[in-house]
């Protein structure tokens, strides 16, 4: 087996972990400078990702309808969206997964987020960084791979290539890696707030 890759992911992670706790612990100077710009640029793709996310539910939605009215109104259903639906469906997941993660909305660990406090709190934050961006490294690198595989395949309806759906995972883990540094650079925890 070859573990190069999981072994990039890991020194890549623990890299990144030691570099945002270190650019997080500033209040002002160079690495809060730093810290504002890493912000902004999630704000930017988080931005970006969930825009991309929505198009693609809109799609999926107006695709869907239009089998169900081929299907059943005129009786002859659509060839094609099947395949755009399906394909829509996993650009929305993969791609609105970075809006997740930076609002906290993904599996979280609130319970002990919330009774601990300093040093421990931190490390909570950077194991959950860790998680992350170890899942989204793997998630890149295993998707780059299928997507390069499948290149000269087609989806069957639609008439290209299968590797448009499969870039869905490395950008959309390029995106959520982004967003799991904003999330531990500025911590929200939006669905503390809609929970009953």
């Amino acid at each position: 087996m070859n573990s190069m890759p999981l072994l990039v992911v890991l020194l890549g992670t623990l890299g990144l972990v030691l570099a945002a706790l270190w650019v997080g612990q500033a209040k002002a100077g160079p690495r809060a400078g730093i810290t504002r710009a890493v912000l902004e640029a999630d704000r930017v793709t988080t931005g970006i990702a969930t825009a991309i996310a929505v198009a693609a539910l809109v799609v999926a939605v107006f695709a869907g309808f239009w089998q169900v009215v081929a299907r059943f109104a005129t009786e002859t259903p659509s060839i094609w969206s099947e395949a755009l639906v399906r394909t829509a469906l996993i650009w929305m997941a993969f791609i609105g997964l970075a809006a997740a993660i930076r609002t906290g909305s993904l599996v979280s660990i609130d319970m002990a987020h919330r009774y601990s406090r300093g040093a421990f709190r931190r490390g909570i934050e950077a194991a959950v960084l860790a998680g992350n961006v170890s899942l989204m490294g793997v998630l890149f690198w295993f998707g780059w791979i299928m997507a390069e595989r499948v290149q000269f395949q087609e989806m069957a309806g639609l008439e290209v290539s299968i590797s448009w759906g499969y870039a869905a995972l490395p950008i959309g883990a390029a995106f959520s890696v982004m967003g799991a540094l904003g999330q531990f650079l500025d911590r929200r925890a939006e669905e503390l707030e809609m929970a009953v």
